[in-house]
């Protein structure tokens, strides 16, 4: 529930960064000359409006544009068109492993098993040894009925267990095997590692009666029971929660909303916090996120839309650690790289806003608004070093505002320029 909530959030910030409004700021007189008085305009603005090489080279760049693509379109569920992307990808650069990677989990959440196998299978003979592979091929293994491969693939795993319900599938594997005393015992183990998914709780349930421990069993049914009864609360006030808000009684609404506020349930929390934000409540949004972080800190969704909020609110130094976070649990999501490198520049850590800027500007070389940043943080860097005498820094960096904007002749003869301070002195 909460995934899809905060797909909605993601869209509305990072979709696009340009309004009209920015466009009136980058159109402001000598906007060529004076890079940072022009791109301060175009901060302010963007807060309103968020919701050559080698061939070898060139597809390099390529392939992260398509990968960038398709982890947008998996925020958003839509995980045919992102198999498109990611296959794009792989077209260009077989060696892509994030790309296979997506690409399988796209399959398999299709339903299409053998291709889903198929990639992740090729995935096992990657260098990085990633362990969450073996633990979708133990899935594949289940949904077709192979519980004793599943069993071998994910005993070894179980010491550092990539996903958090890793042990509630080896506790069906053993279910299906016929062997209850280890399915008792990871679906135990299930329970403890995620305790808010209610199946773990009724499959021990049943497992429990079958063993003729009735009270136990009964226990565990009422667990269950409790935790759907739960999930299908929550989802019924969010729902309250969207039609208040959007009704416009801001009293009635926060009242309403609140109902969500549950300090010791990350996933209520974190889903608060989207949908306040996504209806422009963004001071709101602070406290569930924050909480939210403290409960879940390996959430990339939380941290990703706290950095939003904080942004929202013009708070950039409190945006960057969340959102320097998210870029870390998940490096590849074009969202958060550009939002932030817009923070890191808005920060005045122009080295670091550039570094960001040009990854995210790899992974969508098509959005304007990145390219926009990266091109005038590439000027700023290369006068900056120019300034200093560092002629060869800056002429990359001015090349590369060069080939975001080569039409612009005033950037042309500022590199004509350097190279002639560049030369010897005779």
């Amino acid at each position: 529930m909460s995934i899809a909530l905060g797909s909605g959030f993601l869209d509305v910030t990072h979709q696009r960064f340009l309004s009209s409004a920015v466009g009136r700021a980058l159109a402001a007189p000598n906007c060529e000359l004076q890079y940072r008085h022009c791109m301060r305009l175009f901060l302010i603005s963007l807060l309103g409006a968020i919701g050559g090489a080698s061939l070898l080279a060139q597809n390099d760049q390529a392939a992260k544009a398509h990968v960038g693509k398709g982890y947008d379109l998996v925020q958003n569920d839509r995980y045919g068109e992102a198999a498109l992307e990611f296959r794009a990808a792989l077209a260009l650069d077989p060696e892509a492993i994030d790309a296979r990677y997506q690409l399988a989990v796209c399959l398999l959440a299709l339903g299409e098993l053998s291709q889903s196998r198929m990639e992740f299978e090729r995935l096992r003979t990657a260098p990085e040894n990633d362990p969450s592979v073996d633990y979708y091929l133990a899935r594949l293994d289940l949904l077709v009925g192979h519980a004793a491969d599943a069993i071998r693939r994910l005993v070894p795993l179980m010491g550092h267990p990539p996903f958090r319900d890793a042990a509630f599938y080896l506790g069906s594997a053993y279910l299906s095997h016929r062997d209850l005393d280890d399915a008792i015992k990871w679906l135990r183990v299930a329970t403890q590692s995620d305790p808010h998914d209610f199946r773990a709780y009724y499959r021990l349930a049943r497992l429990l009666q079958q063993k003729g421990l009735h009270a136990e069993a009964e226990l565990e049914y009422t667990r269950s029971t409790a935790l759907r009864e739960h999930y299908n609360e929550s989802a019924r006030l969010s729902v309250a929660c969207v039609q208040a808000l959007q009704a416009g009684t801001e009293t009635n609404a926060r009242e309403t909303c609140n109902r969500l506020f549950d300090p010791t349930d990350p996933d209520k929390l974190t889903t608060l916090g989207m949908l306040y934000g996504q209806n422009g409540k963004y001071a709101d949004a602070l406290l569930p996120l924050q909480r939210a972080a403290e409960l879940d800190p390996e959430s990339f969704e939380v941290y990703h839309n706290l950095g939003v909020t904080y942004f929202r609110l013009r708070r950039f130094a409190e945006a960057r650690a969340p959102l320097e976070k998210a870029v870390a649990l998940r490096p590849d999501f074009f969202g958060s790289n550009a939002l932030l490198g817009a923070t890191l520049y808005s920060l005045k850590d122009d080295p670091a806003a550039w570094r960001v800027l040009h990854f995210a500007h790899q992974l969508r070389p098509g959005d304007h608004d990145t390219a926009e940043l990266l091109f005038r943080t590439s000027v700023i860097l290369g006068n900056r070093s120019v300034d200093t005498g560092n002629y060869s820094a800056g002429l990359a960096y001015l090349a590369q505002a060069a080939d975001l904007r080569p039409d612009s002749t005033e950037l042309q003869k500022r590199i004509a320029e350097v190279k002639s301070l560049a030369l010897p002195k005779q």
